[in-house]
């Protein structure tokens, strides 16, 4: 990390999403929950992607178990978003991200938060160990390294 705020560089993973008209609020911002989708498709393409869940057909797929966002200054459509994502830690049947949100070309910090997902059978929701191929995809991503 290179300071305290840590740059979109900081972050091993990183996506650019589109924003929409629909995702600004009555005040012209970028709504809370937009933030929430910003990091949920950044967590899913890279464990789709680089870990190889099947999140339509698999037997093992992750759930949401815990989000935080922190916004730290407002962005609106038309801003590209810039997704960094990283791991903080990495459980037998758990994987905790760190994310942050930088908008537009000067990628300036608008929001940061952590999601914990758990890896369970779809069949019985019962947690079960991370799927081998998406534990080596969360070690190159994670924190540290």
């Amino acid at each position: 990390m290179s300071d305290i705020t840590p740059s979109l560089q900081d972050y091993p993973y990183q996506i650019t999403l589109a924003t929409r008209w629909q995702d600004n609020d009555a005040y012209g911002h970028i709504n809370n929950v937009a933030y929430y989708s910003f990091f949920d498709t950044a967590i899913n393409r890279f464990l789709i992607e680089q870990g190889g869940l099947d999140v339509q057909r698999g037997q093992v797929v992750a759930y949401v178990v815990s989000s935080q966002c922190q916004y730290l200054a407002p962005a609106s459509y038309p801003e590209a978003m810039h997704v960094g994502m990283r791991v903080v830690k990495i459980g037998r049947s758990s994987v905790t991200y760190g994310l942050a949100v930088y908008a537009g070309d000067g990628q300036r910090r608008v929001a940061h938060g952590l999601v914990v997902q758990v890896f369970v059978n779809r069949q019985t929701d019962q947690a079960v160990p991370l799927p081998v191929k998406v534990q080596t995809a969360l070690e190159t991503i994670k924190e540290g390294l």
